[in-house]
Formats: structure tokens, sequence, C-alpha cells
């Protein structure tokens, strides 16, 4: 399987596979399956990677170009038969000495994985050469988990020099850093955990590149490490977030660390001043006299509100993905670890690694911006 980006060269690789094979096996029997019949022949057969351009003209006796199934027949009797994956009952029946599966996490009918198996039963050693994007689809899991599979990785960059320099700037400006980027140019197997709180589709659909240019309020809010810190235990979590006039929500950077008590108290001091903002929320549940004495020792004036854990995590984040449910919140760039920690909070609990130190400060800030918001709100209509 070669699990790649766009633009890596999974076409190229998948042709150039079955026309070696084909050339080198006289007689023998290819099927090649794409996700649709015009798949299969606009980009495995005729495509700029595809197969016709791959093999020397002169191995070519007849090409069978049809809407539906197409047939190449090389000169050696090696035949090559192409498949639509929305009809996995016409490979009942068909045997083949080797296959070529483009683009299987976009397969519509995962049986036909299972079809194509059963007629992989040709010559001393049938094989399968699998050419996708990754998707988190059960199919995809099962192929990478088959024994003795060989799973080839590589991201659209790898092919930078054939291809664009315009495309791959646009591509970098547009994706890079994103859940869609990594998965679509990095070929990173990104999986929305059943039941999550946040999906990756909830958080990209709004995200923006940067933030409004007014903001009606600004907190930074801090979940404090039940460690010391310092390289050691949890990340002390460090979010940024806005309310607009817009009656929107924005979360503006996540400086989240893993300091010595003054080190991080001297991040958010920092935090704090580089956005303007105008207030500090801080969890006081781990050791709140200390916490809010941390943050004393690096600004005596700093305006902190200390907030008390009442509920547990699931509950108080639960209003806060409503928000994101209704289209209130955008990312304004890009926060790979935070979202990680939000999208792997369910309701049954949190399913990631450690704790979700900046998921639960991204929920007390955007908890402040919503209540005073709310507030704001009345008080306007008094």
């Amino acid at each position: 399987m070669a699990l790649a980006g766009r633009g890596w060269g999974k076409t190229r690789t998948g042709a150039e596979d079955v026309a070696w094979f084909a050339c080198s096996n006289p007689g023998s029997r290819i099927a090649i399956v794409a996700p649709t019949a015009l798949d299969a022949r606009n980009t495995c057969i005729e495509g700029e990677s595809g197969l016709l351009a791959v093999l020397p003209k002169a191995c070519v006796q007849t090409y069978n170009r049809s809407l539906g199934m197409c047939e190449v027949v090389l000169w050696n009797g090696s035949r090559f038969s192409t498949y639509s994956a929305s009809e996995p009952e016409r490979l009942r029946g068909p045997q083949h000495h080797r296959a070529w599966g483009d683009e299987v996490a976009a397969w519509p009918e995962p049986d036909t994985w299972d079809q194509l198996m059963f007629g992989m039963r040709l010559g001393e050693n049938p094989q399968v050469v699998v050419t996708t994007t990754p998707r988190p689809e059960p199919l995809i899991k099962r192929i990478i988990a088959t024994p003795g599979a060989m799973i080839t990785r590589g991201s659209t960059f790898d092919n930078s020099a054939n291809l664009p320099a315009g495309a791959i700037a646009r591509l970098r400006e547009r994706y890079e850093g994103t859940r869609l980027g990594r998965q679509e140019l990095y070929a990173e197997l990104l999986e929305d955990v059943q039941g999550a709180l946040w999906t990756a589709g909830m958080i990209d659909s709004h995200r923006l590149r940067a933030a409004p240019s007014e903001l009606r309020r600004i907190v930074v809010a801090v979940d404090p490490s039940g460690t010391s810190g310092g390289g050691q235990g949890d990340d002390v979590g460090i979010v940024v977030a806005g309310a607009g006039r817009d009656e929107r929500f924005y979360v503006l950077e996540d400086a989240s660390c893993n300091l010595s008590p003054d080190g991080w108290a001297r991040r958010v001091v920092d935090t704090f001043q580089k956005w303007g903002a105008d207030r500090v929320v801080a969890e006081k549940n781990f050791g709140g006299a200390m916490v809010e004495a941390v943050l004393r020792t690096a600004s005596k004036n700093l305006p902190i509100t200390m907030v008390t854990a009442s509920r547990g995590k699931i509950a108080r984040a639960e209003p806060v993905a409503a928000l994101y449910e209704q289209g209130k919140v955008s990312h304004c760039g890009v926060f790979n670890a935070l979202e990680d920690q939000m999208c792997a909070m369910t309701g049954a609990g949190y399913v990631g690694e450690g704790s979700p130190d900046r998921a639960d400060a991204l929920v007390w800030a955007m908890s402040e911006l919503n209540y005073t918001g709310y507030r704001y709100t009345l008080d306007n209509l008094v």
C-alpha cells in the first residue's frame, strides 16, 4: 500500500507496478479497480501517469475503451481489466494474478475488496498494490493490519521537484497545519473518535487565518498542571480567546507549555500583554492559592478570576462544544495539539494521552466569554 499525499506519485506507482508485472509475466490477468468506472478509465488507464502513459506503445496490442469496463491487451497475452468499486458483483468470477486498487479510501462499497480478494488466486503469489490518500475508513485499517502487508508513506512535498512551484506554494498557504492538510498532503491517518464532542470538520469549517481587527473581550485561560512542570508531568494549558461584537468567539493562541511555576506564570503574563487581554481565568482546584500567588509574583496587578471545577471535565466541555456545533467559534490559525485533545474528548471521557490541559483551558476561556457575553447582552436590554 502506498499511503501518500496528493501529488506524491501514487497513480504512477500503481501503473508502473502492474505494467512491469504484465510485461514480465506473459499471459497474466490483472484487475484495475477504482472508485468509479470513469476513474478507472480517465485516471488509471488514460491519465497523465496512467497505464498507457507508462507502457511502451509497441507492447499494446488492443485497447477496448468504454464507459463501463475497459480492457488493455498486450502482445504477450497479458490482459488488464478495469472495474468500478461501486459494483462489487462484477468481481465475482474473474480471477487475477495481480491487481491495482486505486484510491481505496474512497471506494463506496467496502465489499469490493472482499470480492477482489476472492479472485486473487492465479499464479504462485497473487498480490495487490493499493494506492490511496488516507482516510480513517475501516477498510484502510483492515488492509494495514493484514499480515505481511507492506506500507509506504509519503507526503505531497516529497515530489515537489515534479510539481508546479506555484501549486506547492498555494497548497502550503491554504492547508499547511490544518487537519485536512495533514491528511491530504502529509498522509496522516487522522480519526474522528466515536462520540467525540468535537470533530475535525466542526473546527475546520469555521477556521480563519487571522483574528478580527476588533474584539469586545479577550481572556487568557490557565489550566494548571497537577505536577511541578519544568519538563515533567502534564503541560500547563494556556489558551487565548476573544468575543467579537458579532456575538461569535475566536480562539487566538495556544500558548501552553511545560515549564516551572515561574516559567509558566511569565508565559501567562507575556501572553496577556501581547494580546491586550482584559482578564486571566485560572482553575484553582490544583492549589488555588499557589496558582494565584505564582501569577501575582509574575505581575502583581494582573486581573485574575479564579474558577472552581465543581463539575467534571466533560460536563464543563459540553456547552462549549455546543457553541462549535452552532458555528459560533472560529480558530484563528491552526493549533494541532489543542485540536487533537479536543477531538479526543467524548461523552464518556478523554481517550487521548495524558491530561487534556489545553482543551480544559479552552473550555475555561469560552465559559468566561460566553457567560459575560450573556450578562453583557442582558445589561444592554435593561
